[in-house]
């Protein structure tokens, strides 16, 4: 039984501890997790790392410990194909397009490493882009053709999926890019760091702390604190306006699709806001 190290190593953050963080978003746990502890083809989710939205559909994706599922209000979460991998890194680039990265499934012949991964028909199927067996990012985001991936405590860019430009160094867990390309957030102990450079550089940390960005329009960026309180930024991330709490308390994911509708998991559930933040309703519920 191999057991994985936990995403990131133990840096406070707003009187709670980025690995205490992580080991619910990111999943610190054995490759052997049954039952309760890990999402099933059943309809049971559990560490969830990623949410996105296919503009093809609208369909609403999951990317878990154990799979990545559809969730919709009222229907139990479906696996989407037949990949049972640990989906880690995780974004929608287009329609019926994206792309992942993570462990491979016990028992799958898959490597522990899966590098880039890309689908190219909603999860069905997936095809290695490239650094397999080498690479796990723990965070992707990407705008114009461009992924931006924070992996192995480095932010590395790709513009063809395949070569990669490795970037600054830094303890972060989750990164976010505005939809020109020309600024790079992520969230670290010290704060959101931001880099005009296409994070070769990143400036100091600003409050308040973040665990998760998201970034869908120039002038709606959106963050999700360790304790589960939304904010959204006009300005990039130089001043922040609370909106609310998500249920759930501690955040394991977040994606805004656009300045209305949000996506966030919490220790709880999948939640979902069509009113920009201001108010939740469940699409699936976490086992606890």
């Amino acid at each position: 039984m191999t057991v994985r190290p936990t995403a990131h190593p133990m840096l406070a953050i707003a009187g709670t501890s980025i690995a205490a963080l992580v080991l619910a978003a990111c999943g610190g746990s054995s490759d052997a997790d049954t039952g309760a502890d890990a999402s099933d083809s059943s309809g049971t989710l559990s560490h969830v790392h990623g949410l996105g939205v296919d503009p093809a559909d609208g369909r609403v994706y999951v990317a878990t410990h154990n799979g990545l599922y559809t969730v919709a209000k009222g229907q139990k979460p479906k696996l989407v194909g037949d990949r049972e991998d640990d989906f880690m890194g995780f974004t929608v680039t287009d329609e019926s397009t994206f792309v992942a990265s993570g462990h491979g499934a016990p028992g799958s012949g898959r490597p522990d490493n899966l590098g880039l991964i890309e689908t190219t028909d909603a999860g069905r199927t997936w095809t290695s882009r490239s650094l397999s067996g080498k690479a796990d990012f723990h965070s992707l985001d990407s705008t114009k053709g461009t992924v931006y991936g924070y992996e192995g405590g480095r932010i590395r860019v790709s513009g063809d999926l395949e070569s990669w430009d490795d970037r600054a160094t830094l303890e972060a867990l989750d990164l976010a890019v505005n939809p020109s390309g020309d600024k790079l957030l992520a969230t670290t102990a010290e704060g959101v760091v931001a880099s005009t450079d296409g994070g070769r550089t990143f400036g100091k940390g600003a409050k308040p702390m973040q665990a998760f960005v998201s970034w869908p329009a120039e002038k709606s960026l959106f963050g999700l604190s360790t304790s589960g309180k939304l904010s959204s930024s006009v300005d990039g991330g130089k001043s922040w306006k609370e909106l609310s709490a998500v249920p759930g308390g501690q955040p394991q994911a977040l994606t805004a699709v656009d300045a209305d509708h949000i996506l966030a998991a919490t220790m709880t559930g999948v939640y979902e806001s069509r009113d920009g933040g201001k108010t939740f309703s469940e699409l699936a519920p976490l086992a606890s």
